[in-house]
């Protein structure tokens, strides 16, 4: 039995609504999908074998219909085609193999941060800003002859709760 091309947008979505792919990574994946489909012709688009088989050619036809495009840009299309047909056999010939797909946790953290270039200019696009951050509960009421505003701090007692509870239930005539 041969896999449909297709077969391969059906896994990514079942991939990312299992959490083997992110939402980002599953959106790249598919991106590289549409692009090479563009290229492939019937048979391939009939057997995801055939398109592994003769991604060389394939590629190259892509690059002559993308000439716009950069090479480092189209490589790394091809790689993440290559990256869902080898996860889709993997786990998506057989379903039931998703269960036991681990995947990488991403790290975070300073080697995940990625510095400027040095000769970049910085832009700054507003002034800075010198204010703590409110730790405080805001709420905005519009009223009969204007608007009120209520800020109260996000760790209150339940003592000064039902004070001001109290004082409010006061104001209603």
């Amino acid at each position: 039995m041969t896999d449909k091309f297709t077969s391969l947008y059906d896994f990514i979505d079942f991939a990312r609504a299992n959490r083997k792919y992110p939402d980002n990574t599953a959106n790249n994946l598919k991106s590289s999908l549409k692009i090479f489909e563009k290229e492939l012709n019937t048979k391939e688009l009939e057997s995801i074998n055939m398109v592994e088989d003769s991604i060389e050619e394939i590629f190259r036809s892509l690059v002559i219909a993308n000439k716009e495009k950069s090479i480092v840009s189209l490589n790394t299309y091809k790689a993440r085609l290559l990256k869902v047909i080898k996860d889709y056999k993997k786990y998506g010939a057989n379903p039931a193999k998703m269960q036991s797909w681990v995947t990488k946790a991403k790290k975070s953290g300073p080697a995940q941060i990625k510095k400027d270039k040095p000769d970049k200019k910085q832009i700054v696009l507003s002034n800075s800003i010198d204010t703590p951050v409110d730790n405080c509960h805001k709420i905005e009421l519009s009223l009969v002859h204007g608007r009120a505003q209520i800020m109260i701090p996000k760790d209150i007692s339940d003592k000064d709760a039902k004070t001001i509870k109290n004082v409010i239930d006061s104001l209603v005539a």
